[in-house]
């Protein structure tokens, strides 16, 4: 998912209410009446930091909660005499974040420190009702600027707890699903499997016992009877619990290799950088690549010489296998089910997948995984 736009229109968001306010903060101020010389020159100073601060209230809203209430006070005592807009939308900013008894007791203070510079600066008989007027709706505006932020706060955490309901609720129609697949391939696949697997192990055992000499297919059909049962059941194992770990990773790839050396394929495996703990989705994937390439190798492209190679890069693990197979335009295997699950599998994780003929014979599959942020 791109949050980057999304981002950027916040940020643009920001910066306009933040510059709409400096503006209005300026024009009310210096239209109407205000003190003269170094006065006027810190509170016009005053109110434009209230206003640009604001284009921070995401990020940091206590910071710019207190840098507003502090301009708020220092216009005031400047002797410009203006409704605390950018507080207001300071006041807003905190709420919303989830910051309410903080903004609540900010407030509480602001209204003190404005009370009490009000009482100092004006003089006269009708002093004390301007103040208690301009106190009455400096409240009645706290109490708006509260509420709304309250409101937008309530309103996004019912969004966010109606996300989540949808997610455990996709979350758990994937677990039925996979769990119907899981009984379909125990039903089905595994018994077909299993007599396979008994037929050639005893297919094995009768040619032995009359000293026969036993068929390379038989063993081969043998052999990969077993590995394939074994992978159906980790295959089940994984459908039905998603947290359990399929036993199979960068740990098994030697195995691998040395059990491909058996069918007459000539396989190395070459280890490059500093091997490290990988997540486990980049593991498999990096043993399912080794495994199909070699088993199109050996089967396909009636290949002779193999390697594997795994390079552990700083922020990536990248993986080669080349073949001295037949690569000529009749045989260069066509993408079928096996290059189109790589291809899955790397794209799944974010990574990259190139396949193709080698310019000194052959076929390479060279992969590379991503591994920040793999799970």
């Amino acid at each position: 998912m791109d949050t980057g736009r999304p981002a950027l229109l916040a940020g643009v968001t920001d910066w306009t209410i933040a510059a709409g306010v400096t503006a209005l903060l300026l024009g009310s101020g210096l239209s109407g009446p205000h003190p003269d010389g170094g006065r006027e020159l810190l509170g016009a100073a005053l109110l434009a930091a209230g206003g640009l601060v604001l284009a921070a209230r995401r990020r940091a809203p206590l910071v710019v909660l207190a840098v507003t209430g502090l301009c708020a006070a220092g216009h005031q005592a400047a002797g410009f005499e203006l409704l605390a807009v950018s507080y207001l939308v300071a006041v807003y900013g905190a709420v919303r974040a989830g910051h309410r008894t903080v903004a609540l007791a900010a407030s509480a203070v602001l209204l003190a420190v404005l009370h009490l510079v009000a009482l100092v600066t004006r003089e006269g008989p009708a002093r004390d009702v301007v103040t208690q007027a301009r106190s009455t709706l400096e409240i009645a505006w706290l109490i708006a600027a509260f509420a709304a932020g309250e409101a937008v706060r309530q309103a996004e955490r019912r969004a966010e707890e109606a996300e989540r309901t949808r997610e455990k609720t996709a979350r758990r129609r994937a677990d039925e699903e996979r769990l119907r697949i899981a009984r379909e391939l125990h039903d089905s696949l595994t018994h077909q499997i299993s007599v396979v697997k008994v037929q050639s192990e005893v297919a094995v055992h009768v040619a032995r016992r009359r000293g026969e000499r036993v068929p390379e297919a038989l063993l081969a059909i043998q052999e990969a009877a077993r590995e394939a049962s074994r992978e159906l059941r980790a295959t089940l194992e994984a459908l039905r619990d998603d947290d359990t770990t399929p036993p199979y990773g960068l740990d098994h790839i030697p195995h691998l290799v040395k059990r491909f050396r058996t069918t007459g394929l000539e396989a190395t495996l070459t280890i490059e950088g500093h091997p490290r703990a990988v997540p486990a989705a980049v593991g498999r994937t990096a043993y399912r690549i080794v495994q199909e390439s070699l088993t199109n190798a050996a089967r396909h492209a009636s290949a002779t010489t193999a390697s594997v190679v795994i390079d552990h890069r700083p922020d990536a693990l990248a993986v080669r296998v080349d073949d001295d197979g037949r690569t000529s335009p009749d045989t260069v295997p066509a993408p079928g089910i096996g290059l189109l699950g790589m291809r899955e599998r790397v794209t799944a994780l974010g990574g990259r997948l190139h396949t193709g003929p080698r310019g000194t014979g052959g076929f390479t599959v060279q992969a590379e995984l991503p591994t920040n942020g793999a799970s």
